[in-house]
């Protein structure tokens, strides 16, 4: 503990994020009291009145130039450039001690501020307890009056914002239960067996912004102009409703420094542990650090049993496991492939195209984020889906001198016809609607040899892009080989970024991952016969998942042959910052598992040549396998860096 005081110590005077002009911070506080009990209070947002005046005052000793809302909207305009160091204070909830315990200090610092209001809990009458949250029973007094918030609207240092009116609530977003935050889920509705649709959901989330911007009009004379999304979850559907009723501010709970060029989704540092000084000023400096990834790559066909009872307790273990390896990230398969060919051939969530096996991802994604606080990225393929009807939308292939449609290996959809795209992009789009998750790792199917793609969808792609009245698969074997090689590799990034985009019009933070090859990177050749390219990867998602699997590849010398992928893939990320290694723990020729001693090497070899971003497939959480024991000593965060 002490030692990693010390490296926190180092990093606060040697690295730290520049706020710089037109660059702007922003603080979220909730309540403020004198009996805050450090981390082991029941509320973990609240401060104590101590560090916040300590937080006050080391801002102010150290040129940090709070600003308001307004400031951010001139500068928007072009009409005032932020200074150095500025910094936004926000106050969610409408607690009393905003008023009791903040304001006075606001006044004294002469520092503006945006205070955030739910309308249901302050319409609450005094004799009645308001339900907060989804669970918990405040009184009305824990609350100010709207005398109380008259008074700091009028000082001119507060501005008011909407919390919205009742969504600061979990709802049912799921059959098995599980509520989720009302704002950016489509809520399970139990007697009709089904979710509302999309008009009910607008509606509802239109219907709730408005009553609250009319309730804050009515009560103080203003309009509010900014929602503060509850729980910090927002989407850019429900953004897009929020401008509608002229919320033009939208403030989310995402880490990070923003811009006055960014006109929505404000990112806020959620001030959570009442954290002594040295830590409140690590989290002002590293705004968006982020932990190495270390990843358990699941599949819910394993955890999947007609007997619910059993399923059940398939999860539980699978939630106490992840939980225990002190890792923080997920990889979980939401489509089924009981037979492991790698094609879906059904979703385990709702969707417009193929049959549901169960609606389980997103239960599954819940628990595992809420119970074993992991980030979950949904692990789907990018063009095998099959449907029947479909045969004549795949990928085609020339082989001894005939096109024909793939029907073996990966049953490809082809990228480059209209009717494929459309099937594959509702899909993902179905995937964002009903399920919460942190991202998306794209299947290793999202490939392309040097046979293929001759269909004729291809075909006049490759004419129309080459500007060419007509092009046979002679000609993109001939004269046209290198310029279709090139744009099929980039056809096959551009298209799973736009299946990226769907999802991030319900998701809008979710990160990207996408498998490679390990070949594309040892041998220059094998990028034709993939059509993947590791720098366009890494360019293009946040992170590439190589598949470091020497076993799969036949490798003589499978530590040797994993210490030439580091050195490869270091010639284009040298510090590894966006690279995941994956490594197998099964040998699949055998069907046997990768012994724990032979993985422990594996994870240490890579470690030791400064790889930061390790996972491994499949996590058999039934057999325990690899054993916990090997993955919180090699791959769990509570070690790194020491456990190496």
């Amino acid at each position: 503990m002490q030692l990693r005081l010390f490296i926190l110590c180092c990093l606060l005077a040697f690295s730290h994020v520049s706020v710089a002009a037109n660059d702007y911070l922003v603080l979220c506080y909730h309540d403020i009291r004198d009996d805050v009990d450090g981390v082991v209070d029941d509320d973990q947002t609240a401060v104590s009145t101590d560090n916040l005046v300590a937080q006050f005052s080391w801002l102010r000793e150290h040129g940090y130039n709070m600003i308001s809302l307004g400031d951010i909207a001139k500068a928007q305009q072009g009409y005032l450039v932020l200074p150095d160091k500025a910094v936004l204070l926000t106050f969610d909830d409408g607690y009393k001690s905003t008023y009791t315990h903040v304001y006075p200090l606001l006044k004294q610092f002469n520092y503006p501020a945006v205070v955030a209001l739910v309308g249901k809990w302050l319409e609450t009458p005094a004799n009645q307890m308001v339900k907060y949250g989804s669970k918990d029973i405040k009184p009305r007094d824990f609350f100010m009056d709207w005398s109380e918030i008259k008074e700091m609207s009028d000082s001119g240092l507060i501005e008011i914002a909407s919390h919205s009116h009742d969504l600061h609530k979990g709802i049912l977003g799921n059959p098995q239960g599980n509520t989720q935050p009302a704002a950016v889920t489509f809520q399970y509705l139990t007697d009709k067996h089904r979710y509302e649709d999309s008009a009910h959901y607008k509606q509802r989330i239109h219907n709730d912004l408005v009553q609250n911007n009319r309730l804050i009009k009515k009560r103080l004379g203003k309009n509010p102009r900014a929602i503060v999304w509850p729980y910090g979850a927002f989407s850019r559907l429900s953004e897009s409703i929020g401008k509608r009723t002229g919320l033009d501010f939208s403030l989310t709970l995402e880490d990070g420094v923003n811009h006055v060029s960014e006109k929505s989704s404000i990112k806020r540092i959620l001030i959570q542990g009442n954290p002594p000084l040295e830590n409140f000023i690590y989290s002002l400096r590293h705004p968006a650090s982020e932990e190495p990834i270390r990843v358990a790559h699941v599949d819910l066909d394993y955890l999947y049993d007609a007997d619910a009872k059993q399923q059940n307790l398939n999860l539980d273990k699978l939630l106490d496991r992840i939980k225990l390896m002190q890792i923080n990230t997920v990889y979980l398969q939401a489509f089924a492939d009981p037979d492991g060919d790698g094609n879906a051939d059904a979703l385990y969530f709702p969707n417009r195209h193929l049959p549901v096996r169960q609606d389980l991802f997103n239960r599954v994604a819940w628990q595992l984020k809420t119970r074993s606080k992991v980030n979950v990225y949904a692990w789907l393929p990018v063009l095998s889906f099959v449907k029947p009807g479909t045969e004549n939308l795949r990928v085609q292939r020339l082989i001894n001198n005939t096109v024909s449609t793939v029907d073996t290996e990966y049953l490809r959809l082809s990228p480059f016809n209209e009717t494929a795209r459309d099937l594959i992009e509702d899909i993902y789009e179905d995937l964002g609607m009903h399920a919460n998750f942190a991202g998306i790792i794209f299947h290793d199917d999202a490939y392309l040899n040097d046979y293929e793609d001759f269909s004729p969808s291809a075909l006049r792609y490759a004419a129309a892009v080459l500007k060419q009245d007509s092009l046979s698969h002679q000609d993109l074997l001939g004269p046209f080989k290198q310029q279709w090689k090139t744009l099929k590799t980039q056809e096959l990034t551009n298209f799973t970024l736009r299946l990226a985009n769907r999802v991030k019009w319900y998701r809008p933070n979710i990160k990207t991952a996408r498998n490679i090859y390990s070949n594309v990177l040892i041998n220059p050749d094998s990028e034709e016969w993939f059509n993947q390219n590791y720098q366009n990867m890494l360019q293009s998602y946040d992170y590439t998942a190589i598949m470091a699997m020497p076993y799969m590849e036949k490798a003589n010398n499978p530590a040797h042959w994993l210490l030439e992928l580091t050195k490869k893939a270091a010639v284009h990320d040298p510090k590894f910052k966006k690279t995941v290694f994956e490594l197998q723990s099964v040998d699949w020729t055998t069907q046997q598992p990768i012994p724990n001693e032979t993985l422990t090497q594996h994870i240490r070899l890579l470690l030791q040549q400064g790889v930061q971003n390790i996972g491994y497939y499949p996590d058999n959480f039934i057999d325990n396998h690899p054993s916990l024991p090997v993955v919180k000593a090699t791959m769990s965060l509570n070690t790194f860096p020491f456990g190496q």
